[in-house]
Order: structure tokens, then sequence, then C-alpha cells
């Protein structure tokens, strides 16, 4: 059976420090490369694969834009997010579905209640159910039904592996990595999720991160599009107080978190990070990379600092603060 980085190729990456006490360890793996796509710095196995889970989620979109689908500004920025599921990314998901003619009924991702806490609790005291709407992935979803759209394509099976659309993606995930897919799972939404190693990843992270839209080929003006759209609109990617949302407000960084511990960044010089924590938890995934952008000296000290102290690494005990969660690389 496939399977992923293993323990003993695994490096310490962030600690959880509950009154000055070290309780836990995350471990895992993390490359980096240089501006020019050169790798600068390798912690941990970087060629086993791993299952880049929604951090993959920039590479679908682009490839449900070069079928067809034709989104700009905060449309585009939804067909690459993980969001939250406020009224305000459910508002653009479904004018992504209007744009098409499709309802929320097309949608191949499960109901699902929404990241936002306040949402959430509004849909409780209404007695409202669970929502393809607020699925975290229902954007990526439109942007793949609108590619159907586009190209004649069968929308109620355009999940299946076989599916041109997804073959299509498949296609272009390869020429973004450099690397032949063999291994396919079914992620959480319902899509197929390629695996691949962390270098291949940030290889393919460094391409888009890096693209033009000025670039004479159309998949890097699609991706330089893409990338400034996130940029632009950082609260859809994740939401409000989320670490995707505060890492793009604050650094002006692309940033991409998956499930189980995944995290992609590109600085804005270039500088790539991509990262696996071996546990599965994505806790510490955005300041390890932001830490690990500082050291090699893409990001400054004192805007990393500024940044850690808004995200949500602090350990509480009795009701206050009595601990941080805690880069170590």
């Amino acid at each position: 059976m496939p399977e992923t980085i293993s323990v003993p190729a695994s490096v310490e990456l962030a600690v959880v420090e509950r009154s000055g006490f070290v309780e836990s360890r995350h471990a895992g793996a993390a490359i980096v490369l240089d501006p020019e796509g050169v790798p600068l710095l390798s912690l941990g196995d970087v060629d086993t694969p791993i299952l880049p889970r929604s951090s993959m989620k920039p590479m679908q979109a682009l490839g449900s834009l070069t079928a067809g689908a034709v989104l700009e500004g905060e449309r585009l920025a939804l067909a690459t997010a993980s969001h939250s599921g406020t009224d305000r990314h459910v508002a653009v998901v479904r004018d992504m579905l209007d744009q098409g003619g499709l309802t929320e009924s097309d949608l191949g991702c499960p109901a699902a209640w929404p990241g936002d806490t306040d949402t959430r609790d509004e849909m409780v005291r209404e007695l409202a159910q669970p929502q393809r709407l607020r699925m975290n992935c229902s954007g990526k979803h439109a942007a793949m039904l609108l590619a159907c759209r586009a190209s004649g394509w069968d929308t109620e099976s355009y999940l299946d592996t076989a599916h041109p659309l997804q073959l299509h993606i498949r296609e272009v995930i390869e020429r973004l990595t450099g690397a032949k897919i063999t291994v396919t799972a079914i992620d959480g939404c319902g899509a197929p999720v390629h695996a691949m190693s962390l270098s291949a990843l940030a290889r393919a992270t460094h391409r888009i991160g890096t693209s033009s839209e000025r670039s004479p080929f159309a998949l890097h003006r699609t991706a330089g599009a893409l990338v400034r759209a996130v940029r632009e609109n950082p609260w859809a990617i994740d939401g409000p107080g989320r670490p995707d949302t505060i890492v793009i407000e604050r650094l002006g960084v692309f940033a991409k978190g998956g499930a189980e511990g995944i995290m992609i960044m590109v600085a804005p010089n270039g500088t790539t990070v991509a990262l696996k924590v071996l546990d599965g938890s994505g806790r510490a995934a955005s300041a390890v990379a932001i830490s690990l952008l500082e050291r090699v000296g893409a990001l400054a000290a004192g805007d990393v600092a500024g940044t850690l102290a808004q995200l949500p690494l602090t350990v509480s005990g009795g009701g206050r603060d009595v601990g941080v969660i805690r880069a170590t690389v």
C-alpha cells in the first residue's frame, strides 16, 4: 500500500508550550525554494509522496480555468478557496453557479456546516441545516462545473477520475509539477486528489506564485491572474481571523493550507515553501511556513513577529493565556 513520509524521516517543526513545559511536538518535512525555484533548504523527507489536499486547489483552479471557466476578482479567488462558509462567501459561490445556469443541487461536494462560528451559530438559531454552498470547497466545485458548461461536458459525473475535466486537471498538475501522477485518492469534498512529493508541490507552487499576467504562455497568464485575485481578496480564500487570510493580509504572501497539516506559501519575492506536519494537525503550519521564509530572508523578522501575534497560536488554561504553539525551524 502506498504511504507517506515515515516518522524516522521527519524532523521537528514546532512545539506546544504550556506554562513553560513543552507538552507536544509536531514533526514533519518542509522544502524552501529561492526566487528562481532552486532548493534553498530541505528538512526531512521531501521526496516521498504526500496528499496535498486543499493545497492542490490552485492547480485544480487552473485546470478549470484553462478548460473554459471564466472568472475574475473574488469569484476567481473563491475558485481556489477553502472558505469558512460566511454569507459573503456563499453569495459569491451562488453568483458563480448563476453564471453557468447552475444551482446548489449541481454541486457534488457534501452538505456541511460553515467553519465560521458566528455563521454556524446563526444557522442553528434559525434551525437551518448543513448546505453544500457552505462546504469549504464549494467555490472549487462551482469553478469545475463552469468549466464543464464551457466545454460541453457532463456536469453530473464531473468528479469521476475518468471525466474529461479531471483528466485535463491531471494534465495541468503534471505540467506544473514536472512529475507523473501515480497515486490518486478521493478528497473530503469528493474530488480526486493526486499524491506528489513536497518537492513537486513546491515546484508547482513556485511556478504559480511567480507567474506573470504578461507571460507569453496562457497557463502562466492565468496563474498570475489567480494569484492577484487571492492577494486582492484575502477574505475569500479562508475567512475573517483565519490563518490564510491573516498571512496574506499582513505579509502579502500567496498561501493555501490543506487538511492533514499541508501548507504552501510564496513570499512577494517568489521564495516558496511547502510543508507537511506529519500528525495531520494544521495548527502550527502557518507559523512554520512564515518562520521558514523569515529564516531564508524572504520576510522581515518584525513583520513575521507581528503576524505570529495575530495567528491562533495561544494555549489557554483556566481562561487565560498560559502558553503558545511555536515553530522550531
